[in-house]
C-alpha cells in the first residue's frame, strides 16, 4: 500500500483541494448517518491557517489527491497544557471514491512518522464521543483511549465531546 500513496506538504496552491477533501469527507458521513463533520464546515482560510502554523499533508494515488491531515505540535483545547512529546493528528480524510483500499492507515502511518520525526514518541488524536465506529478504527491502529474531554470548543462556539486516544511510537 505505502509504496502506492505518495506524500507531500501542503501550500497555500491546495487550499481547494483540502477543502474538496475535507467536505467529501463530510458528505460520506452525513449520508451515512454520522454526526461529526458538516459540509462547508472547514473554508480556505482554515486550512491557510492550519498551513501557516503546523503541518498539512496531502496523500496520492495515481497522480489523483486521495488522501490529507492535519499534523499539530501542541492541542491545549482538547489535551490542556502538556510537555512537547506528542504530535496531534487533526482531520485525517480519505476520497472515498478514488483512495485504494486501506489509504487511511497508511495516512495515519505517514502522520505517525512524521511525529516520530520531529522527535516525538507519543501520537495523539481525538474523535467525537457519539462516533464510535472512528473510535474502534483508531484502536484497531493501536491507539489506546486515555480520557475524555466533555467540552471541547467547536468554531460555532457549540461544544461537543471527545475521546483522547494516544498510541506510543516505537523507535527504529
Amino acid at each position: 500500500m505505502s509504496a502506492q500513496v505518495t506524500f507531500r506538504q501542503a501550500d497555500d496552491h491546495d487550499l481547494d483541494l483540502l477543502v474538496r477533501l475535507f467536505d467529501g469527507a463530510a458528505h460520506w458521513m452525513v449520508r451515512n448517518g454520522i454526526d461529526q463533520w458538516k459540509p462547508g464546515d472547514k473554508t480556505a482560510e482554515h486550512f491557510r491557517a492550519r498551513i501557516s502554523t503546523g503541518e498539512v499533508w496531502l496523500a496520492s494515488h495515481g497522480g489523483r489527491a486521495v488522501g490529507a491531515y492535519e499534523l499539530w505540535w501542541e492541542d491545549e483545547q482538547a489535551w490542556g497544557p502538556q510537555p512537547p512529546v506528542a504530535g496531534y493528528v487533526h482531520r485525517l480524510m480519505t476520497d472515498r471514491e478514488a483512495a485504494p483500499a486501506g489509504s487511511g492507515r497508511t495516512v495515519l502511518a505517514h502522520a505517525e512518522g512524521r511525529i516520530a520525526a520531529g522527535g516525538r514518541a507519543v501520537a495523539r488524536l481525538d474523535c467525537v464521543s457519539s462516533n464510535p465506529r472512528l473510535r474502534t478504527y483508531y484502536e484497531a491502529a493501536g491507539y489506546t483511549a486515555v480520557g475524555d474531554e466533555p467540552g471541547k470548543l467547536a468554531a460555532d462556539g457549540t461544544r461537543y465531546g471527545v475521546i483522547l486516544l494516544e498510541k506510543i511510537l516505537t523507535r527504529p
